[in-house]
């Protein structure tokens, strides 16, 4: 599934805002006709243009921009009452294998338990 993310580019003196570039990875490029005698669009660079970006990445690879990572330093300093939201994407592979053995073999202490005469 594609991802969204800001490359942040270094200030010029004449920028009311920090410029920046829109980053779409694991994607594919796309162009569509929209017309008879238009040329090719690109609705990223659509979308890029309404947003004010400098300019848009399109690629099928994996980008990991250093700068849009956070470490727990970077939270406590700007942590000044200001609210901070962070998503985490947990990795679950496995997960339902690794339940279902520690299912089986409660299921199993269970079983042996009342075989014992124990409840």
């Amino acid at each position: 599934m594609a991802r969204l993310q800001i490359l942040e580019l270094p200030e010029g003196a004449g920028d009311d805002r920090p410029p920046f570039v829109l980053v779409v990875d694991e994607c594919q490029p796309q162009r569509v006709v929209v017309g008879l005698d238009s040329s090719w669009q690109d609705h990223w660079q659509q979308l890029a243009d309404k947003i004010g970006a400098r300019g848009v990445i399109v690629t099928p690879d994996t980008i990991n921009i250093p700068a849009n990572d956070l470490t727990l330093t970077h939270v406590q300093e700007a942590a000044d009452g200001g609210v901070i939201r962070l998503r985490v994407e947990p990795d679950l592979t496995g997960f339902t294998e690794t339940v279902m053995t520690e299912v089986a073999k409660a299921e199993a202490e269970v079983a042996r338990a009342r075989g014992q005469g124990l409840r």
